[in-house]
């Protein structure tokens, strides 16, 4: 893992000029379709988003896992208060 942090290290993110290199790029390889695509990342995150949403209201409604994160919660009190 080391090795990955090195190499983000070494380059970074891209800067201003980079990033506008990347979108000239984008454009002379999408030209027209560059709106489809982007109208179909942002419904893609919306549905991330709404399947994230989901899961945690069906894990904040399952009742095991409030009894487990009462008993979590009534733990670290007690090692709080030692």
């Amino acid at each position: 893992m080391t090795s990955v942090h090195n190499i983000v290290a070494m380059f970074g993110l891209p800067g201003g000029t980079e990033w506008l290199v990347i979108l000239v790029i984008a454009v002379l390889l999408f030209g027209r379709r560059l709106p489809e695509i982007a109208r179909g990342m942002g419904k893609s995150i919306t549905e991330f988003k709404k399947g994230i949403r989901e899961g945690k209201d069906e894990l904040d409604a399952d009742p095991d896992i409030q009894t487990a994160k009462k008993e979590l919660h009534d733990a670290a009190e007690e090692i709080n208060r030692d």
